[in-house]
């Protein structure tokens, strides 16, 4: 129990993301048009790592990821996602950034 304490403490102090993962994306139904590895409906997250790399991007995205988009990955526009919170939001565009 301490030791998992010690992990989340030290996660939240130097930024990682600690929840975000693919099954936080599955539950705000995000792999229903993305995949990791592949272009589905919307792009592959792997690309959207590496479009984004080395940018500070997370607050944009995350306004995409509530808001909706188009234009930046073809015709086909990303729905809006109010269900999705603030917070969410910044943990999902940490994870997918983080991909590789």
């Amino acid at each position: 129990m301490k030791r998992s304490l010690v992990v989340l403490l030290s996660c939240a102090l130097i930024g990682t993301p600690v929840f975000a993962d693919q099954a936080l994306a599955q539950k705000k139904n995000c792999m229903a048009c993305h995949t990791i590895e592949k272009k589905v409906v919307g792009p592959a997250y792997k690309d959207v790592a590496k479009k984004y790399a080395g940018q500070n991007v997370t607050a944009k995205l995350a306004d995409k990821v509530i808001k909706g988009g188009s234009g930046a990955w073809g015709v086909i526009p990303m729905p809006a996602n109010p269900q999705v919170s603030q917070a969410e939001a910044e943990t999902l565009v940490k994870w997918v950034l983080s991909l590789k």
